[in-house]
């Protein structure tokens, strides 16, 4: 029976929510959110559709699921778990489009510039986003040059009694000790903000101004500090590499297809200066149109993020430029370029997104070498798509940590790492612990909560592998499982790999693929549950007994610290001290003092 649109229509609401489009055998074909359902799944049904991939799937739809929710946020949860969970079949997904870096000037009478990512607050300044946190870093350096902001953490800035070096090489003017006045520091920060917003000719004309006065009241040694500020000015403006002149904000997105990949190279201008590139691979792109792949990453991108002024790309169309106006809900420029400046930033983004594409491609190609070789190494029916891997952490039983990391495709999968803290157990009992973290993560996958790996690799010999051999029996669960013993004084290239199947043990030899892939995994493994457990066992040795205390949360906890700069700072101040920290009363302050001195 044909899906009657019409009807389905009249009785979707105008509110937010998540559409899920079904097909033939109760096929999941496309997820997704909109603020308006009914205008969003009226687009699907017009005469001209996009692409014709699109037309294809819309043919395909038998039944259209709604779910209705409170708000935008709620709709973007709920629908980036349903991807996550059906894995339907016409998503695009851009797993790497996670999180862009900011610059952000922090509030109060000194503020401090920092690299920032998350939800953007009021009172405070940001500057982005930048592709990658190399590009922001990099502006960072450049405006301590220029200005000398001061980049410390608060409760350093609060508790500071001498310069820190960054005075001493003149990248900051040490407000923290007085050697800045609130006005004049103020003034350094106006001018960064107008550096980063592009507004670099204001800045040199404040600049200039500033050095002629400082020259007619004969203060020399201030006109040359405001003339060298001046050349290194106008230095990093010769060196940028690409410019407007024009205070914009413009997105280039260029997508490019090649030897079975599909890259979409993003580059960022912010105030008229170029920022710099993001190379994006999607998943799930087989078969599909560059096109299609810019529609859906138009829709995931900005969809928490503002739209720039103009939308530079090679695939620019008035169909596009439609599609654009409907995200957005307002007409934006979407242009193949107008000028010199236009076209060699389109040429740029062209050039790397070539350049990624061969650089994948080169990696896919080496990846499905090693898999392959490590499928006939293990006698696999098949080269493994997901292999997970565990290894324990702890120093003497303390703070033990267990991770599982993720190889997934052709790479290593950040995304799908987890740690677990580890407890209710004999410390040091390293079986338990394995035990632990392994039933933890497989009564999941036993359930169908989470994916299911072709190979589980355990760093550790005979014993941590029986250990996992009944963990798995006893969730009736059957999965190739592999021990990783460490060679003789852990030499890599000295590994022995044990079965569980009761095979022999067996040592590749140390040029295999194979054997550098399992390397590969296991060394992830020992790296993020080491550095997981060290994080673990500096907070548990620097743990503040505040913590312990009755009454004391952590807002308590932290306007104590920073009032006190310190638990010493706090062990030492009187009850009637302690009063005077908001949020604390006299019983309480009795109470916190008596607990801290033993009484």
């Amino acid at each position: 029976m044909k899906f009657d649109a019409s009807a389905f229509l009249q009785t979707v609401p105008e509110s937010p929510g998540v559409y899920r489009m079904i097909g033939a055998d109760e096929t999941v074909l496309y997820v997704g959110k909109a603020k308006n359902l009914r205008r969003r799944l009226a687009s699907y049904f017009r005469a001209r559709l996009p692409s014709p991939r699109i037309a294809l799937m819309v043919r395909q739809i038998e039944r259209v699921d709604i779910s209705l929710v409170r708000s935008e946020a709620e709709a973007l949860i709920l629908e980036n778990h349903l991807i996550k969970t059906l894995a339907p079949r016409y998503n695009i997904l851009f797993r790497d489009d996670k999180s862009y870096p900011y610059i952000r000037l922090t509030g109060g009478d000194f503020p401090a510039i920092q690299t920032y990512r998350g939800a953007l607050h009021k009172g405070e300044r940001y500057f982005g986003p930048y592709p990658n946190g190399w590009a922001a870093r990099e502006s960072i350096q450049l405006v301590q040059k220029l200005f000398e902001l001061r980049t410390c953490a608060d409760s350093v800035f609060r508790n500071r009694s001498r310069p820190c070096l960054l005075h001493q090489i003149h990248r900051c003017t040490a407000p923290c000790v007085g050697k800045v006045s609130a006005e004049e520091y103020r003034q350094q920060v106006e001018m960064a903000a107008r550096f980063l917003s592009g507004k670099s000719t204001e800045v040199i004309e404040t600049l200039t101004v500033a050095m002629n006065a400082a020259s007619e009241r004969l203060d020399f040694e201030e006109a040359a500090r405001l003339r060298d500020r001046l050349r290194a000015l106008q230095s990093v403006l010769h060196q940028q590499a690409v410019d407007s002149r024009r205070d914009e904000d413009v997105d280039i997105l260029v997508v490019l297809a090649h030897a079975g990949l599909v890259c979409v190279n993003l580059a960022m201008v912010r105030g008229g200066r170029h920022l710099g590139d993001r190379p994006l691979f999607p998943q799930q792109a087989e078969g599909a149109e560059p096109v299609d792949v810019l529609h859906a990453f138009l829709e995931q991108h900005y969809q928490d993020r503002p739209w720039p002024d103009r939308i530079l790309t090679n695939l620019a169309s008035p169909e596009l430029a439609e599609f654009v106006e409907f995200l957005a809900e307002r007409p934006i420029a979407v242009s193949a370029g107008r000028g010199a400046t236009d076209r060699a930033w389109l040429e740029m983004a062209e050039a790397n997104a070539r350049v990624a594409i061969e650089a994948r491609a080169r990696g896919g190609e080496r990846a499905r070498t090693q898999l392959q070789e490590l499928a006939a190494a293990l006698d696999l029916p098949e080269p493994p798509r997901r292999i997970e891997c565990f290894d324990i952490s702890h120093t003497m039983g303390e703070a033990t940590v267990a991770s599982c990391v993720v190889w997934e495709g052709e790479g290593m999968n950040p995304s799908q790492y987890r740690r677990y803290h580890i407890e209710g157990i004999t410390p040091g009992d390293d079986y338990a612990a394995m035990r632990q973290v392994l039933t933890r993560r497989y009564e999941r996958v036993a359930e169908g909560e989470a994916p299911r790996p072709d190979l589980v690799l355990i760093d550790g010999g005979k014993g941590q592998l029986e250990v996992a051999a009944r963990v798995l029996d006893e969730l009736g669960l059957e999965l190739p499982l592999v021990g990783v013993a460490k060679g003789e004084a852990r030499k890599p290239g000295l590994e022995t790999l044990v079965f569980a199947d009761g095979r022999a043990p067996l040592q590749l030899p140390p040029s295999s693929p194979a054997l550098h892939l399992i390397q590969i995994v296991r060394d992830e493994a020992h790296r993020f549950a080491i550095t997981g457990h060290r994080a673990r066992r500096a907070k548990a040795r620097t743990g503040s007994r505040l913590e312990d205390i009755p009454g004391i949360g952590p807002k308590r906890r932290k306007a104590l610290l920073a009032a006190f700069g310190g638990l010493d700072g706090v062990k030492e101040a009187t009850v009637e001290d302690l009063c005077r920290v908001p949020g604390i009363d006299r019983q309480l302050a009795q109470t916190l003092y008596n607990a801290l001195h033993g009484h």
